[in-house]
């Protein structure tokens, strides 16, 4: 058996190790290579999944959104139909207005006729005063930025204070003629019922008789019961029991 020498061995050994050593590098080189690509990679991947994912739950948002919208839609598309619905219903009321409307209009100057005629026949109290609302219903009639409302409110309006008339007393001053010469008095309305008058010096008193259609002169002892009266009527005075001439012109 043949003795190696040492020195040769290790030398061999060391090429042998250096040779080895050279020829892995294109290895490890490589396999670095691909890590890195690997790791590249999978970024990649974690970014599409994170894109992915928002993706996903806008998606879902967007769903949930589109589901709101069409119950929305739903309870739109019930109100529009309602609100259709109610057009229609107007519609038809506007025509049948415009129908009342044109048979109102007669009915309201005939209304205003029989008011004026009725003042004329009526006691002649503050008649001025109601033949000027008569008059003023009659220019308003003529109007036409007044609704038809509105007019045949203000005419039931007048027909109301004639009516109230007859339930109230009243105490007003005026001018009249007595015994032939222009007179400043004291006039007292029973309702409908009387219409008596005293002088402001409290000399002279009258009533309205219906059949003459004038004031009829009224006795002395008169007097003193129309000016308490009067008082009352002006709240001056409590109520208390009158002995009046009411039937005077009977």
């Amino acid at each position: 058996m043949k003795c190696i020498n040492p020195l040769l061995l290790a030398g061999v050994l060391a090429t042998a190790t250096g040779v080895h050593a050279n020829s892995l590098n294109p290895v490890v080189e490589k396999s670095a290579a691909i890590n890195d690509s690997a790791l590249k990679t999978q970024g990649k991947i974690d970014s599409i999944s994170d894109s992915m994912q928002s993706k996903l739950q806008q998606f879902k948002t967007l769903n949930k959104e589109i589901d709101g919208l069409m119950v929305y839609n739903s309870q739109l598309d019930k109100q529009i139909q309602n609100q259709l619905a109610e057009m229609a219903d107007i519609n038809a009321s506007m025509d049948q207005v415009s129908v009342i409307e044109r048979q109102i209009t007669p009915l309201m100057l005939n209304m205003i006729t029989g008011l004026e005629q009725f003042v004329a026949l009526d006691v002649p109290f503050l008649l001025e005063e109601r033949k000027q609302r008569v008059s003023k219903l009659r220019e308003m009639m003529e109007r036409a930025d007044v609704t038809s409302s509105e007019k045949f409110r203000r005419v039931l309006e007048a027909y109301q204070v004639e009516v109230e008339y007859g339930r109230t007393i009243e105490a007003y001053p005026a001018l009249i003629n007595v015994a032939g010469q222009e007179r400043e008095v004291d006039f007292l309305r029973i309702g409908r019922l009387e219409l008596m008058y005293v002088t402001k010096d409290r000399k002279m008193a009258g009533i309205w008789e219906k059949e003459s259609k004038q004031f009829k002169e009224l006795p002395d002892t008169n007097i003193s019961q129309i000016n308490k009266a009067l008082r009352i009527a002006r709240k001056q005075l409590a109520p208390d029991m009158l002995t009046l001439p009411i039937n005077a012109a009977k």
